[in-house]
């Protein structure tokens, strides 16, 4: 600013808006939308790994079709049935002092509070 001034420019300061972010959004809320985005790629992730299933099928892979089956599949499941359970929550209780709860919720579950 200085050296602007000194070779006789002016200075302006504009306000600096926030990027947007793809969690911003103005009628879900932040935490609803992220759990939304969370469980979209939690689906994304169980139709590739079926698709992996089927593919080891095909194959006449069973070590693999049994991998799959029993160790990745059955985490995803228990994975997407967890978030759908957040998400239905998120969305009974509303942006504000619930989503405050919610995360409360969060942190009991998880023992850090």
């Amino acid at each position: 600013m200085r050296y602007q001034n000194k070779r006789g420019g002016r200075v302006q300061l504009l306000e600096i808006s926030l990027p947007l972010s793809e969690f911003d959004h103005g009628v879900k809320g932040h935490a609803l939308h992220a759990m939304e985005f969370a469980l979209s790629m939690e689906k994304i992730a169980n139709a590739r790994l079926l698709h992996l299933h089927r593919i080891a099928l095909r194959n006449h892979d069973a070590q693999l079709a049994d991998f799959v089956e029993s160790e990745l599949l059955s985490m995803q499941v228990e994975a997407i049935k967890k978030i759908a359970e957040h998400v239905s929550q998120l969305r009974r209780v509303g942006a504000g002092h619930g989503v405050w709860h919610f995360n409360q919720m969060l942190l009991r579950e998880g023992g850090i509070a």
